[in-house]
């Protein structure tokens, strides 16, 4: 099963360095097609998407959530106000690892 992130340059670049692959995408109905795309793929099991993204679509993430088996996480984005996350942790906590 395969993990992909979609999201901003930082946010999807932090990801990379922790070895999972992702699409750079500023803008939200481009991320929501890659996302439509990644879920197609039998293969991918989780995409974490950045939150600041995710704020306009939410309505079709969650229809798609409902249609496709993959599940779409939206985790804060890089530098929110929410507070600092140290997505390491929170990556292991959603695997159960």
């Amino acid at each position: 099963m395969k993990i992909f992130t979609v999201g901003s340059k930082s946010f999807v670049t932090s990801f990379q360095l922790a070895g999972i692959p992702g699409i750079i995408s500023e803008n939200p109905q481009n991320a929501l097609s890659e996302i439509k795309r990644l879920t197609d793929d039998s293969d991918v099991g989780l995409v974490l998407v950045s939150d600041d993204i995710t704020e306009s679509i939410n309505d079709e993430l969650t229809t798609l959530r409902s249609e496709k088996s993959t599940l779409v996480f939206a985790l804060p984005a890089t530098g929110s106000e929410k507070t600092e996350i140290d997505y390491r942790v929170m990556l292991k906590k959603i695997l159960g690892v």
